[in-house]
């Protein structure tokens, strides 16, 4: 009885711990993501190329390159240590090496130091920081630059999605056409040339969805390449909505913000302060550095201590020519200032009015031509199952309701590039 009774409680055990196990694995299943499934949403993808992109990566070198002369330009010149042992014996002398070495040859030693005039070395550490500076806003114009890339070939993605979502759905819904066409034109319901018209519409909308796919394909593969080849998975794919985005704002905020944050603008105005840099160590190195040195002799059995002082006469060389030059480029530097304040401008205006031109034309589709166009398929597609219109008349609502859609798309498209291309003109991602 007691047996019995064991092997009951054993097999409610096996029950109970299999149950719960399927339980388990039913919810992991549920609640998992698929394996390789990676999707990354537009702020993700900027932030992965602005830390991963190569070719930034490389252009950040630049600044650490100029950190490092900034360090050459800093240091002081090394002293000079000379010396030199002269009328040394080819054989052995009759009256002693060391009575020779001491009564009958000449030995120098002495050291020499370049003291810089004009304070050189404080104006080579002033033009040093200020050609860091203008590098490495130059370097943050290259995150700029990159950033609108990523943005775009992420709209891109998006577009291409969003058409392939629309082929497919086209096809799925002229497949059931093209179902009932079958069984029409087996029960001599129409013709055997309305039949082949469908059969041929299939075709398109079958080439669409391989189109798509192919765009969408290469969209990620340009849009990996800008994150970093190896920094997502080759099966990636984006999130986030691809959806009208009403923006308003005043083109005197934009130039204004624009002026403050665009740092291709930073970098001609911290130019001008590199080229002042340039003229002050153009001047400071007309100064005529001197030399000081002191020296220790043995001639003959004699001692004697030796002071010397050189300094070059400018009497032609005064550096005049690098003087004239540098002087010229600030002038170059305050010209290139002005242009760009004025690029910085012009970008700002072209941007905001194709933004502005993008907005009317979706909302043109979005105040109800997409609804008209759907209705109009709908009724057709209605009509003419039911015998009511002809072939002709459907498949030119078909097509009407495709281009519209595909239209509209492409003009969101458009409306979200224009709206990344002021994003770049203004040179930051909020706008006012």
């Amino acid at each position: 009885m007691k047996a019995r009774e064991s092997v009951k409680t054993q097999k409610i055990h096996i029950f109970s711990t299999t149950l719960i196990a399927c339980v388990l694995s039913t919810n992991l299943a549920v609640g998992q993501t698929p394996q390789g499934s990676v999707r990354i949403t537009l702020d993700e993808a900027i932030q992965i190329a602005l830390s991963k992109n190569h070719t930034l990566m490389a252009a950040r070198t630049s600044v650490l390159q100029n950190q490092a002369q900034e360090i050459t330009a800093n240091l002081r010149p090394n002293p000079t240590l000379f010396t030199d042992w002269e009328y040394l014996p080819l054989t052995r002398p009759d009256a002693g090496v060391l009575g020779y070495l001491h009564d009958s040859t000449e030995g120098d030693i002495g050291m020499s130091y370049l003291f810089e005039r004009g304070q050189k070395r404080q104006h080579r550490l002033e033009a040093a920081k200020d050609a860091t500076s203008v590098t490495r806003s130059l370097v943050t114009d290259n995150e700029r630059t990159l950033t609108f890339q990523v943005a775009s070939l992420f709209v891109n993605v998006q577009l291409a999605q969003s058409t392939l979502d629309l082929a497919q759905e086209d096809l799925s819904s002229f497949q059931k056409t093209t179902d009932l066409s079958v069984l029409q034109f087996k029960t001599g319901a129409i013709s055997e040339n309305d039949y082949l018209k469908i059969k041929l519409q299939l075709l398109q909308f079958q080439t669409d969805v391989d189109q798509a796919q192919l765009a969408k394909v290469q969209a990620l593969s340009d849009l990996r390449q800008q994150l970093g080849y190896e920094s997502v998975p080759a099966d990636y794919d984006v999130a986030g909505p691809f959806d009208y985005q009403p923006l308003t704002v005043t083109l005197s905020d934009l130039e204004a913000k624009a002026l403050l944050n665009r740092p291709d603008l930073r970098a001609t105005q911290l130019g001008v302060a590199a080229a002042n840099s340039q003229y002050g160590l153009a001047k400071a190195n007309s100064k005529q550095d001197f030399t000081v040195s002191g020296n220790y002799s043995h001639v003959n059995g004699l001692s004697a201590v030796t002071f010397s002082f050189s300094i070059p006469l400018p009497i032609f060389d005064r550096n005049q020519g690098e003087i004239a030059r540098t002087h010229y480029v600030i002038s170059q530097a305050k010209e290139q200032r002005a242009a760009a304040a004025g690029q910085v401008k012009t970008d700002v205006k072209d941007a905001y009015e194709g933004l502005q031109t993008s907005d009317r034309i979706v909302r043109y589709y979005r105040s109800g031509y997409l609804d008209v166009s759907q209705k109009s398929r709908d009724i057709s597609e209605y009509a003419y199952r039911r015998g009511a219109t002809s072939l002709l008349d459907f498949l030119d609502a078909e097509r009407t309701y495709r281009a519209t859609q595909l239209a509209y798309r492409q003009s969101l498209a458009a409306y979200l590039l224009a709206l990344e291309q002021l994003r770049e003109a203004v040179g930051v991602r909020s706008l006012p």
